[in-house]
């Protein structure tokens, strides 16, 4: 049986020092990714899902359990993972493929190198033209773009997304769903992708990993069923909605108002 791209094992956390209120935030998680494939987690909005993925990345430590990529424990950040935020984190004083070539300068590769890496991965997210562009000059679905550009362009083994459509109008994450699903396939990258959109998790994910409220469990594990390549009229058909409010009544039956 081959080893996982990530396993997850027994991941638990809570937040508070001393003399302070002791919050847990998630508890025993589990779970195994494999290689090339794309999974989304869901949950409540609280419920410790960037947590997670901040630990999967090796920004911040678990209580107990361990997080494996590829077999080797991750114990703090590396280059293995590209992270992609919601909030964009593009740097305000760098041009677009300045913030491409970031990762790539920590790497010290030559800077002809770090430009035609970054090139390539400025025209992967359809942003030839811009690369002198700074962040204020460009819309929010042009600086998420530059973000997924910054984050493939270490060339990690896995990519991790945390909400990073969320911030976007509808028209906007809709046609960046389609170009992810487009990058995913020609770039054979294994994503863990956190939502808080079923139908997002749906129309992009091979399987779904349902989050409880906080502390965050794993309520469920859903395989996908649809095929691949997946268009936009899937988001109208019976089966689609049929799972769409099935998975939301998993997720109404968990909250708490």
């Amino acid at each position: 049986m081959p080893t996982p791209k990530l396993e997850v094992r027994g991941v638990t956390k809570s937040f508070g020092q001393a003399g302070t209120r002791h919050v847990p935030v998630l508890s025993d998680l589990s779970f195994t990714v494999a290689d090339l494939e794309f999974v989304a987690v869901i949950g409540p909005s609280g419920c410790g899902k960037s947590t997670f993925l901040r630990i999967v990345d090796g920004l911040i430590a678990a209580d107990s359990g361990s997080v494996l990529l590829d077999g080797v424990e991750v114990t703090g950040p590396g280059f293995g993972r590209g992270m992609v935020f919601q909030s964009f984190e593009l740097f305000p004083w760098r041009t677009a493929i300045e913030n491409v070539a970031f990762g790539l300068e920590i790497l010290d590769l030559p800077a002809a190198k770090r430009r035609e890496i970054a090139q390539h991965y400025i025209a992967l997210v359809g942003l030839s033209g811009f690369e002198q562009a700074y962040p204020f000059q460009l819309s929010g679905g042009m600086q998420q773009r530059v973000g997924i550009a910054r984050a493939l362009a270490i060339r990690p083994t896995i990519l991790l997304m945390d909400e990073p459509f969320g911030a976007l109008d509808v028209q906007t994450r809709d046609l960046l769903q389609d170009e992810l699903l487009q990058i995913w396939q020609r770039e054979q990258k294994t994503v863990l992708f956190v939502t808080h959109s079923i139908e997002e998790a749906l129309y992009l994910a091979d399987r779904i990993i349902v989050f409880t409220p906080r502390p965050a469990r794993i309520d469920r594990i859903i395989d996908v069923p649809f095929a691949r390549p997946r268009s936009e009229d899937l988001k109208t058909q019976g089966p689609f909605l049929e799972l769409r409010r099935e998975i939301w009544s998993i997720l109404k039956a968990g909250i708490r108002i």
